[in-house]
């Protein structure tokens, strides 16, 4: 057990003990280089105890998973240290109380604040089955969701969630908590919907305050509990909770659909539709003209809305200046805000003075977001994820200055998109390697500051190094030169950043001195059309020679020793 003062692989000191369950107990710390809080959670190893291995080789497998992922609903962890008898991981030391507290002290929660909790969780985990592969959690309960001072949820203890794979007859040994699991995660075969049973099972617990571990069987109904919930939270409950999948929500986009429109579901409001339909029929025979002309009017009506799209997108054309055209392009959006034609419009306006600036940004991501159910579900959303990545990464101006670049802040902005390119995108597609690309060089950009800081970055640059080459070599004659000088910008401040990590991965001087000559002979041979790209090229150019003697300085080393 650690104690007080103790200080952990050089770096992690404990403060105090926050923390504690079965095999685990979870301390806060102060790391002493970064000066940054972080949560430390030790987990025993126990000699001939089946359990715990099990619990120690999920731990290890969750911070290689966890890793990976970049959502603020999900807690990070960014190191798991092995003390021989002792297994520590690092994550976010995340401010608040758990769910599960919450409900110990005030009991059962207002079903208002519950729908949005809900909404939050449909979202983080709606996140995590959208992975390659998917991420099923496994272990929804109210314990391992934290509450912060703002308001916002966030997901923790990753210990049993597991990466799935389609054709597994079974997953691990079974884990979970009895009362939030589904059926089928006692016979080892999980999915998607196993996560929605469990946030169901959440759900009712925190409309009711009841314990589902002490139901004795199914669920009751939540209004048999607290009649003065609605019927609508009940319905969406017991849909989770079916014990065959099949009769559940198949994904958290369907159930989020539901919680954002729950006034909509359940008897009392197809009775109310009903008592307006016999109202209606009531008077069908005085009011026949009128219905006519009601239904004519909504055809023209439909008509009009498709003529007014139609020539917002003409308007948006034939402006004389960017701004207008970004007006032209939001209207046809609020118009029909399933069409993608208006958004990627939007961002070509976006792009024409080679500045996506923050304003802009605030513009198209409040109509993304708005939409962005109706969105996902539409085929070019990949698409559009792809170009919006595009955009940030190459036009994005948040903290660009005269004397600063922003190139990183571009990249790291854009993880996400491309992200989403890749998750909701198919093989026909063929901007997806691309897009799949520039996720691995942004997750490389975001990560490695962290990494070399913890001093886990070896391994990693011979992977980027190949995004790299891969970025110039598939990139496409017809880009416009903003794109290619950005692209070869990133080449040469790469070798010359990490040219003898590049080495130490195993990267040959030919292989770096080849890529830099084809670098140098594109951008010298590149006609650029603006001052903006001129100012860049001139930028790549300048550092032409600082990247090949950081190649030769790496190599010289490797020679003198």
């Amino acid at each position: 057990m650690a104690v007080f003062g103790q200080v952990i692989d050089d770096k992690y000191e404990i403060l105090k003990l926050i923390g504690e369950g079965g095999m685990s107990k979870v301390y806060l710390a102060m790391d002493k280089r970064l000066n940054k809080s972080w949560a430390v959670k030790e987990i025993e190893k126990k000699a001939k105890d089946r359990n715990n291995e099990i619990v120690v080789q999920s731990a290890i497998a969750e911070a290689n998973m966890i890793k990976q992922l970049d959502n603020p609903a999900i807690v990070r962890i960014v190191d798991i240290i092995d003390n021989g008898n002792v297994i520590y991981i690092i994550e976010d030391f995340v401010e608040g109380e758990t769910l599960e507290a919450l409900l110990e002290a005030d009991g059962a929660q207002p079903e208002e604040l519950v729908v949005e909790w809900g909404k939050q969780l449909c979202e983080a985990f709606d996140y995590l089955h959208t992975r390659t592969p998917p991420i099923i959690y496994r272990d929804m309960k109210p314990a391992n969701v934290m509450l912060t001072p703002e308001g916002k949820l966030r997901v923790i203890d990753f210990g049993i969630a597991r990466e799935y794979k389609e054709h597994n007859l079974k997953d691990t040994t079974s884990l979970g908590t009895r009362g939030y699991a589904p059926p089928e995660q006692f016979g080892g075969k999980t999915d998607a919907r196993s996560d929605i049973y469990s946030l169901g099972v959440t759900l009712f617990q925190l409309v009711t305050g009841r314990d589902p571990c002490l139901a004795s069987t199914e669920l009751k109904p939540v209004r048999q509990i607290d009649p003065k919930l609605s019927e609508g939270i009940e319905t969406i409950i017991q849909k989770c909770v079916q014990h065959d999948p099949a009769n559940r929500y198949q994904s958290c986009v369907e159930l989020l659909y539901d919680l954002e429109h729950i006034g909509e579901i359940g008897a009392g409001y197809r009775k109310q539709q009903k008592k307006k339909l016999k109202t209606f029929l009531t008077f069908a025979i005085a009011t026949v003209l009128c219905l006519i002309v009601g239904i004519t009017g909504t055809v023209m009506r439909g008509r009009t809305n498709r003529l007014d799209y139609e020539q917002n997108l003409q308007w948006a054309r034939n402006a004389s200046s960017s701004q207008e055209r970004i007006g032209f392009y939001a209207t046809a959006i609020d118009i029909s805000p399933g069409s993608m034609e208006a958004y990627l419009g939007m961002i070509d306006a976006m792009k024409e003075d080679a500045c996506y600036t923050v304003q802009e940004e605030e513009t198209l991501k409040n109509k993304i977001n708005t939409n962005m159910t109706l969105l996902k579900a539409q085929p070019d959303y990949a698409r559009l994820s792809y170009e919006v990545g595009k955009l940030y990464w190459y036009y994005y101006d948040y903290g660009r200055t005269p004397d600063a670049d922003n190139q990183i802040t571009r990249i790291k902005s854009a993880i996400q998109w491309f992200e989403d390119a890749v998750s909701y995108g198919t093989e026909e597609d063929s901007f997806r390697f691309l897009a799949s690309n520039y996720a691995d060089i942004g997750r490389f950009n975001r990560d490695i500051t962290l990494n070399v800081a913890e001093a886990s970055d070896k391994g990693t640059y011979a992977p980027y190094w190949d995004s790299i080459s891969a970025q110039i070599e598939h990139m496409d004659e017809d880009e416009s030169e903003m794109i290619k000088l950005e692209v070869y910008k990133l080449a040469v401040y790469s070798i010359e950043t990490y040219a003898r990590k590049f080495k130490s991965d195993g990267i040959e001087q030919y292989a770096m001195t080849q890529l830099l000559g084809t670098v140098e002979e594109a951008v010298k041979a590149l006609e650029t059309s603006s001052d903006t790209t001129e100012q860049i090229k001139t930028s790549v150019v300048s550092r032409f020679k600082a990247a090949e003697e950081a190649i030769a300085n790496a190599f010289r080393e490797q020679v003198s020793q």
